[in-house]
């Protein structure tokens, strides 16, 4: 029996509901929430409008990972994760249940993160914005009546006081942000920021430690399979086309970027998509223009006072302006959001230095090496100060949320590839003729040849040679691509240059693995460039 003083949250933690509690909400009620105590608004496709605050993107500088006995020894310690004292984590979580206990207006949801019955979490949402409980019964996957009212205890139990500024004389908290997760105790902490990519990502760090653990591959990459039956899995950095690539009519979706790879297949860790809005139209993405309706979540973005129509051109909040949905919102998605071993593996690469082959197929080492290496380029121009294309590394495309160290997932990778049969292929959506400022961008239309190329199957079954410096086997010929664009040296006007960028870039490869070698196997450093 609940005594009269006792907290909310006490209540949660030994399995009771609180009176008044807002259990996984119907999206009608957390309108009405938003629209009546969050300065919500309803835009004129029927989605639910909300400011994220003063953060309008994550902070990743300010995540934590406790540091205890039973995990010391599993994680890659250092920038990506930078440990936290036991002492200081309980501090930093009663901060954040007092603040949830005080406020007036309380949700919890009950969801699971991973569409496969063997691997999925039950994951706990506390939160005091209705736009965030909307936002996370969008991202995680939905229980039926029956599984809810059979839920029990949670794996993981996210505690979202985002209104509350961290306290910096906690020992560890370094800003009014932070965002803390404690494996021991299957729980996460967020104070100081209200952006409701925390949530998401969040779920996906627990999934990237507790996965590789049973031998299971984490990944964050898109999805898509054919009629064949045959999967495709589409690594890549912001600005390589990750989303518009993997977004094919033709093909049915099982996600756009958080999935897992086992024994018997793939699946979607997450039950929506959280896509940019950036310059969004219905013309460039039909599918997430058209999932923006009655359901939906946008983030940070500018609408019409009067019309409520969206202007997705509009960055004066932040460029990072975000849409949230069901994955059932996508036409062609595939429900359950489970399917086969991929086919195809594909990394994506937006090579601003125009030395990178459109296509290439790589063997498995090369694979884990550029899956560990996770290289794109930023272009020129568009940062005050930056007059050449700048080599950017984000190891297994996605370092911020890895736990374990990448060749871990590498690993994991090279034997799924070799159990399944997989073959991996490198894709540059960069530059060709020059690097940026002297050359042009790849065609999207030679780079959907490519991929189609891929899928049917038709670009193993040509002839190819070896780049000399990066060691890539790449085709001579490409349906529905000119052949001179698929060998870089041929399409500058002046060789030697090409040669002198090549190296530049290759070199700038090898100083970022420098970070991994240690751990790299013998046959993994050498599938790098020769230089």
């Amino acid at each position: 029996m609940a005594t009269a003083t006792e907290s909310r949250i006490a209540l949660l933690d030994r399995g009771e509901f609180p009176e008044g509690l807002l259990r996984n909400t119907a999206p009608a009620r957390l309108y009405e929430e938003a629209i009546h105590f969050d300065n919500g608004s309803i835009t004129s496709s029927g989605g639910l409008s909300s400011l994220s605050g003063k953060k309008t993107g994550r902070s990743p500088n300010d995540k934590r990972i406790v540091k205890q006995a039973s995990i010391e020894n599993d994680v890659w310690w250092g920038d990506v994760n930078i440990p936290m004292s036991e002492e200081s984590y309980q501090k930093v979580r009663a901060q954040a249940v007092n603040y949830l206990d005080t406020c007036e207006h309380f949700y919890v949801l009950d969801a699971f993160a991973g569409w496969d019955p063997k691997c999925r979490l039950k994951v706990r949402v506390i939160c005091s914005r209705a736009y965030h409980a909307l936002f996370m019964h969008n991202m995680l996957i939905r229980p039926t009546p029956e599984e809810l009212e059979s839920f029990g205890e949670p794996d993981y139990v996210i505690y979202n006081a985002g209104a509350e500024l961290a306290d910096q004389s906690i020992d560890g908290v370094e800003t009014d942000t932070c965002v803390a997760l404690n494996f021991d105790e299957k729980e996460m902490v967020i104070l100081g920021t209200e952006y409701a990519g925390e949530m998401k990502k969040g779920v996906f760090t627990i999934m990237n430690y507790l996965m590789p653990k049973r031998d299971i591959l984490s990944m964050h990459c898109s999805c898509n399979v054919g009629d064949r039956h045959d999967v495709s899995l589409f690594f890549g950095l912001s600005g390589t086309g990750k989303t518009t690539l993997s977004a094919d009519p033709s093909r049915k979706l099982i996600g756009d970027d958080e999935h897992c790879w086992n024994d018997h297949g793939v699946f979607n860790i997450e039950g929506g998509c959280y896509a940019k809005c950036i310059n969004l139209s219905a013309e460039k993405e039909p599918q997430i223009f058209n999932a923006i309706r009655y359901g939906s979540v946008l983030e940070n973005t500018i609408q019409d006072p009067v019309s409520h129509e969206v202007d997705f051109d509009n960055v004066s909040i932040t460029q990072n302006t975000r849409c949230s949905y069901p994955i059932e919102f996508i036409d062609n998605a595939q429900i359950p959001c489970v399917t086969d071993p991929p086919k195809n593996v594909i990394f994506l690469t937006c090579d601003a230095f125009g030395v990178l082959p459109p296509v290439s197929k790589l063997n498995y080492a090369q694979a884990m090496y550029h899956f560990i290496s996770g290289y794109t380029a930023k272009v020129a121009g568009t940062e005050m100060g930056v007059k050449d294309p700048e080599a950017t590394f984000s190891a297994c495309f996605g370092a911020a949320f890895l736990v374990w160290h990448p060749t871990k997932y590498a690993e994991l990778l090279a034997d799924q590839m070799l159990m399944h049969g997989s073959t991996a292929w490198l894709v540059n959506t960069g530059w060709s003729g020059g690097a940026f400022g002297v050359g042009s961008r790849i065609s999207l239309g030679y780079t959907r040849s490519i991929i189609d190329a891929i899928h049917n199957g038709s670009l193993a079954n040509v002839d190819f040679t070896t780049d000399p410096i990066f060691g890539l086997t790449v085709p001579k010929s490409c349906a529905g691509v000119p052949g001179r664009i698929l060998q870089p040296r041929g399409t500058w006007e002046d060789p030697k240059s090409f040669d002198h960028t090549s190296r530049q870039l290759a070199r700038k490869f090898k100083d970022n693995f420098a970070a991994y070698q240690d751990k790299a196997s013998d046959e993994v450093k050498a599938a790098g460039p020769r230089v």
